[in-house]
């Protein structure tokens, strides 16, 4: 039993329940792969990438927008669209590969081991879109990176950040990205 005392269980929070997140729906972008399922339907059921153009084109629909869609509304459209051939369509969107569209991604420019645009994922840290994209470059002046925002009154906003720092351990200059922010990584005058 004295073993047993030592062990801690969950801290237990005092007050107001915390509110749920928000629930975030995925937005459909340009380069995204998509699985179309038509239930009893196999003929019309089809796995398409969406054009950069932000259209697909499936059995009987030659091109329908999805681009700036949730897989929910674009299933609905797919429905109304196929009901013209169908009886009573029912339709699945599932993303199978995800790029997100632009206002949801994070774009990497500069002196990045592979610079590109990540999709956003809530909660992303400058940490995470370093390790999507692989670190500094070996030339990188990481500590005079910055990071671009777009505010909500169309302003734009410059951050410093320290990714070499960072890239070192320095946790303290890890920061929360937003979609839509572009980090910026200068190449070395050295």
């Amino acid at each position: 039993m004295l073993l047993l005392g030592g062990c801690r269980s969950a801290p237990v929070i005092d007050g107001p329940a915390a509110a749920p997140p928000a629930t975030e729906h995925y937005i459909i972008g340009p380069g995204d792969s998509l699985e179309i399922f038509v239930r009893d339907n196999p003929s019309l059921s089809t796995t398409v990438p969406v054009r950069p153009d932000g259209r697909i084109s499936i059995p009987l629909v030659q091109s329908i927008v999805a681009a700036g869609e949730t897989p929910e509304k674009l299933a609905g459209d797919l429905e109304s669209a196929l009901s013209r051939y169908v009886r009573s369509p029912l339709v699945t969107v599932i993303v199978k590969s995800f790029v997100g569209a632009y206002s949801q991604q994070v774009r990497v420019v500069g002196q990045a081991a592979m610079p590109k645009a990540v999709p956003y994922r809530s909660g992303m840290t400058l940490l995470d879109v370093m390790i999507e994209v692989g670190g500094l470059a070996k030339f990188a002046a990481g500590n005079d990176a910055k990071v671009a925002r777009r505010l909500p009154d169309g302003s734009e906003q410059t951050i410093p950040v320290r990714l070499g720092d960072l890239m070192n351990g320095a946790i303290k200059y890890n920061m929360v990205m937003r979609p839509g922010d572009i980090l910026i990584i200068p190449q070395s005058l050295l």
